[in-house]
């Protein structure tokens, strides 16, 4: 399959989980970070999109790996301590400044869910693949 129409990657990792996302553009990589956390998380269940919650984060414009630590902080922080798993997002990026709307549910509806301790930035990057090429993050949490 195509790199610009895949979402993600689950890739071999030792101990952890590594992901590698995809998207047109730095918007659309973090949207598809979202999905690829809910579907390790869900164990490939489908969320149901019953809920919302909105992250908003600023830092410097040429740290964007600062910006996906962060968001995905974000996202852990919801699921343990508001109880929602993550099914989908929608991303804007505008000079470092990240507003996202998070579409998801109540993790207790759930069985058997995967934990994810933290995020960390082993072996992480965020990248513009080139003209046409579009985006490409790499990311691996503890787990």
């Amino acid at each position: 399959m195509d790199k610009k129409k895949k979402k993600f990657d689950f890739l071999e990792h030792t101990a952890d989980i590594k992901f590698r996302v995809y998207g047109k553009n730095l918007e659309e990589v973090f949207e598809n970070v979202v999905s690829a956390i809910s579907e390790y998380i869900s164990r490939g269940k489908k969320v149901k999109v019953v809920n919302k919650k909105t992250i908003s984060l600023i830092t410097s414009e040429n740290d964007l790996n600062l910006l996906l630590y962060s968001f995905l902080e974000e996202l852990l922080y919801f699921l343990d301590a508001k109880n929602f798993i993550p099914a989908k997002a929608k991303v804007k990026i505008k000079e470092g400044h990240l507003k996202a709307v998070i579409y998801g549910d109540k993790a207790s509806d759930y069985k058997n869910l995967d934990q994810i301790k933290s995020p960390t930035y082993s072996e992480m990057y965020i990248k513009n693949l080139g003209k046409n090429r579009g985006w490409e993050a790499q990311f691996v949490v503890d787990v």
